[in-house]
């Protein structure tokens, strides 16, 4: 499995490249998460990302694309891949091609997970994440206060309040969105309904991606 997962802001990316990294036994490369590390361990990295991703705004081009370029060479990526957040715009997608040929890497596929706005900002405005353990929990099918893991106290992370998820959103459909039609062309794009049952649009996947 060699995929880009594609779609909005809360449409369930990080959600289901859980399973399919867990079924195909590939690495699961999030730009959030590591961007995120990067701003809590309080790194250049991190510096650099903090106020674009405060403000809902994509991080520059050649901080990500050096970031993916590291990761590539990590072991774990030797059976396959997931790139969950990345590419965001046209011009990273050219760049993962020429990142992938270098890499001896040309074929991969396109996953585009599609979720209507509203949808996503019920989803984002309601996602709180354990300030201790770093799970998260959704309170629109959860209504303790504390962590059901550790205890520890639920927050809302800044990107996940409703004016920056509007901006999020404004975002993706100026910059990303024209991705679908690009991948499209190369004919290397599927796409799911990602309001469906998690489970179900899993199953789907493993019958487009045999083993």
């Amino acid at each position: 499995m060699r995929a880009v997962l594609l779609g909005a802001p809360g449409s369930g990316k990080g959600t289901h490249a859980e399973s399919i990294k867990a079924h195909y036994h590939c690495a699961h490369i999030s730009t959030g998460d590591m961007l995120r590390a990067a701003l809590k361990n309080n790194t250049e990295l991190g510096k650099r990302a903090k106020s674009y991703m405060d403000s809902g705004a994509l991080v520059p081009d050649d901080v990500i694309i050096g970031m993916i370029e590291e990761r590539f060479a990590e072991p774990d990526c030797n059976p396959g891949f997931l790139l969950d957040g990345f590419p965001r715009t046209i011009p990273q997608a050219e760049a993962l091609d020429e990142l992938l040929d270098k890499v001896k890497c040309p074929q991969y596929c396109v996953i585009l997970f599609d979720v209507d706005d509203e949808t996503v900002v019920k989803r984002l405005t309601n996602r709180r994440t354990c300030g201790v353990c770093g799970k998260i929990t959704n309170l629109l099918f959860y209504s303790g206060e504390t962590c059901d893991d550790c205890g520890g106290a639920l927050q809302q992370r800044d990107d996940d309040r409703e004016e920056v998820i509007r901006k999020r959103l404004a975002v993706y459909h100026t910059q990303t969105a024209p991705l679908i039609e690009w991948y499209e062309k190369k004919k290397i794009l599927v796409r799911y309904d990602g309001t469906r049952d998690k489970r179900d649009i899993f199953n789907d996947i493993k019958v487009m991606f045999p083993e």
